[in-house]
């Protein structure tokens, strides 16, 4: 268990993540054996007021249910790109995300987080790894998420027999539309330190197989939760699912229906049909 005083700026992140995209050897294909621990982290409040404004999401006493992602990103990130890592952060999309929150968390509550990685396994896209990270106040477990990262490569999955593309469906009449662009992605990255150059950059989105920059996927997920507001409970599980990314710019259908338990949350493409996200909160 390494213990740090103080979160990794994201900006020596970033660096360590691009100096870690410089081939130097064959990466392992383990996953290293270490977990980090922060005691006594504090919200900052303008922090929390930025991410608010940047996702439409109430400021509050109680922090949305999305946000810690934000505070345990930077130890998560430090574990995905160390060298030992099986492989390069740069690039690397997140596919899923599962939040299962414990009870309301308070602003005033200090946070001891923990993160660790798990479960290598191909895809046929690339391979999966799963990051987990944990929050608790005392000895309380009050917030658990599980990160699914893919990075896209060749595995022994890949080159089989493709499935039958569905035909283009005329989506329902939405909730909303949402028209996201590079100043709305780009005052997210400010505000979550997120700063993949995927989401930011046109010559990095394209250096990793997109033609144009792409939201983040917790941006939509925390932007469509603004839909239900007010009637997520304390005790609440979240997972979303991410399908084709969002370009910049252009314009996503939102729907949120309720169900037995909880919502159905999705992000369509207004003409086609084809999810960008789906979600259930129950």
């Amino acid at each position: 268990m390494v213990t740090l005083d103080q979160p990794k700026s994201n900006g020596s992140l970033y660096l360590k993540a691009a100096l870690g995209a410089v081939p130097l050897g064959k990466r392992s294909s383990d996953i290293p054996d270490r977990a980090i621990k922060l005691d006594g982290l504090r919200v900052d409040p303008e922090h929390l007021a930025a991410y608010c404004r940047a996702t439409g999401l109430r400021f509050s006493d109680a922090l949305p249910l999305t946000y810690p992602f934000i505070l345990t990103f930077p130890v998560v990130m430090q574990l995905v790109v160390a060298r030992d890592f099986p492989f390069v952060a740069v690039g690397a999309v997140h596919a899923e995300n599962l939040i299962e929150r414990t009870r309301d968390i308070s602003v005033a509550e200090p946070l001891d987080i923990t993160a660790h990685i798990e479960n290598l396994r191909e895809h046929p896209k690339g391979l999966l790894v799963d990051a987990i990270s944990e929050i608790r106040v005392g000895r309380e477990l009050v917030w658990r998420q599980v990160t699914t990262f893919l990075h896209q490569q060749r595995t022994s999955l890949s080159g089989g027999p493709k499935a039958e593309p569905k035909p283009d469906e005329v989506p329902p009449p939405p909730l909303l539309t949402w028209r996201p662009d590079q100043k709305q992605i780009s005052r997210y990255a400010a505000a979550s330190g997120d700063r993949n150059p995927i989401h930011v950059s046109a010559l990095g989105a394209k250096a990793f197989g997109f033609p144009k920059p792409i939201a983040h996927g917790m941006w939509s997920a925390a932007k469509i939760l603004g839909a239900v507001e007010g009637r997520v409970p304390g005790k609440v599980a979240y997972a979303v699912k991410f399908g084709k990314p969002i370009l910049l710019p252009s314009s996503v259908n939102v729907y949120a229906d309720r169900v037995e338990g909880g919502w159905d949350l999705a992000l369509r493409n207004p003409k086609k049909g084809y999810p960008h996200l789906t979600g259930t909160l129950r």
